[in-house]
């Protein structure tokens, strides 16, 4: 009896010791606040809602700490070199999934989204180009969060107005409105572009600090059929194709119907010169629209938005824009798990219905079809549409040194009036080819 007594002491002892020892550093573990990271911009200030609304939900805080888009990718470069933890989540762009699975930084994700059935329930073009690497591979390193891509906005005043209507077609043949072609939009820009009167035609990006003046410039460029790679990523007598020239050509003729100085222009001077009167039509990421439709923007009435225009061919495509958000690698297993929660909850049909109300532009498929999204706002229904339609530039780890020349030949081209678009194209053809070369990607 003392035997089995003394016995019996000893697994007590020995079960406190063990579960108590782990509810010990359960508590330690416990997460009670998640950072996330992101662009300084309006979106993350959505974000920063939701996560407001986390915190009321299951009392864990969320900060979503925002970084000018100037330094952004440096900074998240820096903190992934250092294997960082400074950060639970981030909100990066579509062009850093590949760079942030093959080197490790990112969490796999394709159990989590599988098994919770998320990767249904967006849209298939977000799910590949915010979350998916290599293409095709049904791997997943993202949730599509943030859909984002080009648009445009015009003012409806001057395309309504029957003197425009009436000299229009005089002049071009056919009648003024939201143009369906490349070639219809080129004709309407030089149009409405009478600099003795301060009104320009057309504003296009032209910055060149990041990714702007490509982005913008794809627009075009797949429209006219071209592709960045061939299914091989191969680049030669592809990025420099007839068609890609063509369309090059084209994109520096719309910039020569923009207002003067717009040398090195993103989101911000689009909007600018629309809001102050100097440009009928303006290209800008429809993230950005919101605030054309402001009480501060005295057009906000006779504001229009439109998808962008077919190319010589038919096909029609936009530069994607927008962000997925992925767990950072580096951080604890609770942290990781907390961060998994989170983007369960974030993923769920109600929240990304919030999310949409408070201005983030959802991914979700039974969201964006809703009448409720469609008719919020005069935009939506483009933005909708553009989003199945959408073309991204290379998301592998190279996409950085691809970038930079491309960056440079565009610029120097279409605002430095340099060279000819073929000899361009070529140059940079050649150039993206010693990249995937000698970091061997093609052989």
């Amino acid at each position: 009896m003392l035997r089995k007594s003394g016995l019996l002491l000893m697994l007590a002892i020995l079960m406190v010791a063990t579960f108590g020892g782990a509810a010990s550093v359960a508590a330690q573990d416990k997460v009670t606040d998640l950072t996330i990271w992101w662009a300084q911009w309006d979106p993350a200030n959505y974000l920063q809602q939701i996560g407001n609304d986390y915190e009321k939900a299951t009392g864990i805080k969320v900060n979503v700490v925002q970084t000018p888009w100037g330094t952004f990718q440096d900074r998240v470069t820096t903190e992934w070199a250092a294997k960082g933890t400074s950060f639970d989540l981030i909100v990066g762009d579509s062009q850093w999934v590949g760079q942030g699975a093959v080197q490790g930084h990112y969490v796999d994700l394709t159990d989590f989204m599988v098994s919770n059935g998320i990767d249904k329930t967006v849209t298939p073009a977000t799910l590949k180009y915010y979350g998916e690497y290599p293409a095709g591979s049904g791997k997943y390193y993202g949730y599509p969060t943030e859909g984002d891509a080009n648009g445009f906005a015009y003012r409806k005043d001057l395309f309504e107005n029957k003197d425009e209507m009436a000299a229009f077609k005089a002049k071009y043949g056919y009648d003024l409105a939201v143009p369906e072609t490349w070639a219809q939009l080129r004709d309407i820009a030089e149009f409405f572009t009478r600099p003795d009167k301060g009104l320009y035609g057309v504003n296009v990006y032209t910055q060149k600090d990041y990714d702007a003046i490509t982005m913008g410039f794809e627009n075009v460029f797949f429209s006219y059929g071209c592709n960045w790679q061939d299914d091989k990523n191969n680049v030669l007598g592809v990025v420099n194709a007839d068609a890609c020239v063509k369309a090059l050509d084209l994109y520096k003729q719309l910039y020569s119907f923009a207002p003067p100085g717009n040398t090195n222009s993103f989101f911000q001077e689009m909007n600018d010169s629309y809001t102050n009167g100097q440009a009928a039509m303006v290209m800008n990421y429809f993230a950005f629209l919101p605030a054309l439709v402001a009480d501060t923007n005295k057009y906000k009435d006779v504001t229009g938005f439109f998808v962008m225009p077919k190319g010589p061919d038919g096909q029609q495509f936009a530069a994607l824009g927008g962000q997925g958000m992925s767990v950072n690698a580096y951080i604890s297993d609770a942290r990781k798990q907390a961060s998994l929660d989170f983007l369960k909850w974030f993923a769920q049909e109600d929240t990304q219905k919030t999310w949409a109300a408070y201005g983030g532009y959802t991914c979700n498929i039974n969201v964006l079809n809703s009448d409720t999204f469609l008719k919020a706002t005069p935009y939506n229904a483009a933005f909708a549409q553009t989003m199945t339609m959408v073309k991204d530039f290379w998301n592998i780890p190279e996409f950085a040194q691809l970038l930079a020349p491309t960056q440079s030949a565009l610029s120097g081209f279409v605002v430095g009036g340099q060279g000819e678009a073929k000899d361009v194209l070529d140059k940079l053809a050649e150039d993206q080819d010693k990249v995937l070369v000698d970091t061997g990607v093609i052989k």
